[in-house]
């Protein structure tokens, strides 16, 4: 089997990619590494999905080199569903280009089980698909290791330059330190010889006041006995209305109650049936008097 893929990155950047480990674990499709930390990236299950079918591998690959820009890799596995196994010796060579590298595959794989039932062309098939798949990750992650070495070389440039920007300043400080201290001496004998040459005198001779007894002695202060109007009605528009106005008088303008047209009318009614009903009350009692004198 053979298989060659051009990409556009320089040849150390895959050379340092394949000689990790680490990193060819994770650009190998379908690898489930094992939970064992002593166990090598490269040992685990490997699921490849040829003709329609998907078989699982528990093995391990070995990867040797580099040997003049080429590596090795070696391995073997066995169906984890099954007695089939499969041995694999794959050589990776890299040739540098115009704007990349060309990566050729070329390797044999030897196996029976579920492998050899598939139909003629189906594992190369899935072979070239798994190693394209296996570039193209392998691409990323040396693309990944070029930036994160770029920026690592931007951050020890950048740490040089506070270094020496540090050394620099404190030779700044350094120098300036012996230089106040000189002229410092030399501001101190001109103050020693001025003083010789006068004799003003002292600061306690000077005359200071008398501090007086009571500080606030010709302050008066006044309390009015009521507040100014312009204050109280300030504080009334501001405030509003008093606690008792507002719970004993009732509310006006939209807030106030108005009554219904029907409980209107039904007070109405009966303010004028009550009299009647007294009066005809009455009518009838005069009336059965009357009669009952004029009869015999």
């Amino acid at each position: 089997m053979e298989h060659e893929v051009f990409v556009p990155v320089p040849v150390p950047a895959l050379l340092r990619t394949l000689g990790d480990p680490a990193r060819v674990a994770r650009c190998v499709p379908g690898l489930q590494q094992d939970a064992d930390a002593s166990a090598s990236p490269l040992a685990g299950r490997l699921k490849l999905r040829a003709g329609g079918h998907t078989i699982t591998y528990r093995g391990e690959l070995r990867l040797t080199g580099p040997e003049r820009d080429r590596f090795a890799v070696t391995g073997k596995g066995v169906e984890a569903r099954g007695t089939g196994a499969v041995e694999l010796a794959l050589t990776i060579g890299l040739t540098a280009a115009d704007g990349g590298t060309t990566i050729a595959y070329s390797g044999t794989a030897d196996g029976d089980g579920r492998l050899v039932e598939l139909e003629e062309g189906a594992a190369l098939a899935a072979a070239h698909r798994l190693l394209d798949r296996f570039t193209q990750q392998l691409v990323t992650e040396s693309l990944a290791a070029r930036e994160e070495g770029d920026a690592g070389a931007e951050a020890d440039a950048d740490a040089d330059v506070d270094d020496a920007v540090a050394a620099e300043g404190l030779a700044g400080d350094e120098e300036g330190a012996v230089g106040s201290v000189g002229s410092g001496d030399e501001v101190r004998a001109d103050d020693a010889d001025g003083s010789a040459g006068d004799d003003p005198g002292s600061v306690y001779d000077s005359p200071v006041p008398p501090p007086s007894l009571d500080p606030v002695a010709g302050v008066e202060f006044t309390v009015p006995d009521e507040p100014p109007a312009e204050a109280a009605h300030a504080r009334r528009t501001m405030i509003g209305r008093s606690a008792e106005e507002v719970d004993h008088a009732p509310p006006r303008g939209r807030y106030a109650p108005v009554p219904s047209p029907e409980a209107g009318g039904a007070s109405t009614t009966l303010r004028w049936v009550a009299p009647a009903a007294a009066l005809a009350l009455a009518s009838a009692v005069v009336l059965g008097r009357a009669l009952r004198r004029r009869r015999p």
